[in-house]
C-alpha cells in the first residue's frame, strides 16, 4: 500500500483585505455619524461652530459693514443702540465689526496653532512609539524637558524674543503644544507596532516610514482627531491670554483677547459692560461648544462602542 503526498496543496486564498475595502470604510464611517448625531450637545454646538465660521469669514463684510478700524470720535464710549448693535469701544470704534473680524483672528489662530502642534507631535510620536529604543528615550526626554515648565512662562518668553503679533502667536503656541499630542500617539503606536499586520508588513520588506504613514497612522487618526478638537479650543483660550496680556495679536487688529485687554480697571466693569461681554461670552461659548464636540467625537469614534 502506497501513500500518494500531493506535491501542493491548493488553499483557497483569505481575503485580508476586506477591512480596508471602501464598502467597509464607509460602514464605519455611518455608524460613527450616526453615534455623533446622537449626541445632541455635539450636533448643537458643531452648528454653533459652522454658524461662527460662516458670519467671521465668508459673511464678515457684510453683516459688519463698519471697517473694525474706523475711529468716530463723536461716538467713544457709547452704548448699544440701532447704529451700533454692541456699541462702541473708547476709541470710537464699532464693538461689533471688532467682534466679527476679532472672531475671524482668533478661530484662526485656533485652527492654524493646532495644525502646527499636532503635525509636530504626531511625527515625533509615532518615530519614538515605532523605533522605540535610545530614540524613544531621547524624543520622550525632551518632552518631559517642556512639559515640566509652565507653558505660560514658555509661551511669554517666546512672544519676548521673537515680538508680539497674530504670526508670532501661532507659532508660539504650536511649538509648545506639541507635548500632549506626542505622548498621545507614542501610546497608540506602541501598542500597534507588534501586531500581526504590522510584523506581515515587515517580514516582506515595508520600509520602516512606509509602514508608519501607511499602516499606523491611519488607525490612530481616531484619538488624534479628538485631541485636535480638544486643542482648538486650548489654542484659543491661549490667544486670549497672551492678548489680554497684550502679548498676542496687537491692535488695531482686533481679537477676542485684546478685545478683553480693554477692562482691566473696576471702572470699566463697571461702567462699560459692553465693552467685555460680548468676546468673553463668545470665548465661552466658542470654548465650550468645541468641548462638546470633542465629546461628541470621542463616543462616536471609540472602538469600544457597542456598533449597532
Amino acid at each position: 500500500m502506497s501513500l500518494q503526498t500531493p506535491s501542493a496543496v491548493q488553499v483557497p486564498a483569505a481575503d485580508l483585505s476586506i477591512a480596508a475595502t471602501p464598502q467597509v470604510s464607509q460602514s464605519l464611517f455611518r455608524r460613527a455619524l450616526r453615534r455623533f448625531l446622537r449626541h445632541r450637545l455635539a450636533v448643537t454646538s458643531a452648528i454653533f461652530m459652522v454658524l461662527v465660521v460662516i458670519v467671521v469669514f465668508p459673511l464678515a463684510p457684510i453683516v459688519a459693514p463698519i471697517h473694525p478700524h474706523r475711529i468716530t470720535l463723536t461716538e467713544v464710549g457709547q452704548p448699544p443702540s440701532l447704529n451700533h448693535p454692541l456699541g462702541t469701544d473708547l476709541t470710537g470704534r464699532d464693538l461689533w465689526s471688532r467682534l466679527v473680524y476679532g472672531g475671524r483672528v482668533s478661530v484662526s489662530v485656533g485652527l492654524v496653532a493646532v495644525s502646527i502642534y499636532m503635525t509636530i507631535g504626531t511625527f515625533l510620536g509615532s518615530v519614538a512609539g515605532y523605533f522605540g529604543g535610545r530614540v524613544d528615550a531621547l524624543i520622550m526626554r525632551i518632552t518631559d524637558t517642556v512639559m515640566a515648565f509652565p507653558v505660560l512662562v514658555i509661551l511669554i518668553s517666546i512672544v519676548a524674543i521673537v515680538g508680539p503679533g497674530l504670526f508670532n502667536a501661532m507659532l508660539a503656541i504650536g511649538l509648545i503644544g506639541w507635548t500632549g499630542v506626542a505622548r498621545l500617539v507614542r501610546g497608540q503606536v506602541l501598542s500597534l507596532r507588534e501586531t500581526d499586520f504590522i510584523t506581515a508588513a515587515r517580514s516582506v520588506g515595508v520600509p520602516e516610514f512606509q509602514i508608519i504613514s501607511r499602516h499606523i497612522l491611519p488607525n490612530i487618526v481616531a484619538p488624534v482627531t479628538v485631541a485636535a478638537s480638544f486643542g482648538i479650543a486650548g489654542a484659543i483660550l491661549t490667544e486670549a491670554g497672551l492678548s489680554f496680556l497684550g502679548l498676542g495679536v496687537q491692535v488695531p487688529i482686533p481679537s477676542w483677547g485684546n478685545m478683553l485687554n480693554e477692562a482691566q480697571s473696576i471702572a470699566i466693569l463697571e461702567q462699560y459692560v459692553w465693552l467685555w461681554v460680548p468676546p468673553g461670552l463668545m470665548i465661552s461659548l466658542c470654548v465650550l461648544a468645541i468641548n462638546f464636540i470633542g465629546d461628541g467625537l470621542r463616543d462616536a469614534l471609540d472602538p469600544r462602542m457597542v456598533l449597532d
